[in-house]
């Protein structure tokens, strides 16, 4: 039997080349898939004396989104969605970009903002302690209360007498 050293999904892999991507990766997708009230109450309790410039003010388009039968067929064009794209730079001449899902155009400036605050090593750990980790927390409490509804509902075809078995 082998032990596997894989990283979960929810802590990225340590001492790699690639780790700070992975790490970026990953509070990027919470942040992405937060509700804007979450992180509109989370900026205001955390930093709101911080200042950035707009690079690139929040703006909406359409993306590809591409798919795959059974996960590993060929790929084909499933339809598009509309996205939300921004960029912000920090006072301090950090740089923070969000694509989010929508066109929420607050949630896709926030989402930049603390993409930048998240990348100054002496913040991050609080910002990651703070925020990152409720919000991933609160979407998987509501994950699973989401499959717990649907498993309730599953019916077992299987236990159903059949005719010609008794």
């Amino acid at each position: 039997m082998s032990t596997s050293n894989a990283p979960s999904a929810a802590e990225p892999a340590k001492g790699k080349a690639g780790d700070s991507l992975a790490h970026r990766k990953r509070w990027m997708a919470v942040l992405a898939r937060s509700a804007t009230a979450d992180l509109e109450s989370q900026w205001q309790a955390l930093h709101p004396d911080v200042g950035y410039q707009m690079l690139r003010a929040p703006e909406s388009g359409m993306a590809m989104v591409r798919a795959r039968i059974g996960g590993n067929g060929g790929q084909f064009n499933l339809g598009e969605m509309t996205v939300t794209r921004c960029s912000v730079c920090l006072d301090n001449g950090t740089i923070g970009h969000a694509y989010v899902a929508g066109r929420d155009r607050r949630r896709a400036e926030l989402a930049a903002a603390f993409d930048a605050l998240l990348q100054d090593p002496s913040r991050r750990p609080e910002i990651i302690r703070k925020v990152i980790e409720p919000l991933a927390a609160k979407r998987a409490s509501a994950r699973g209360r989401r499959s717990r509804k649907a498993a309730a509902t599953k019916v077992d075809f299987f236990t159903l007498i059949r005719g010609e078995d008794t």
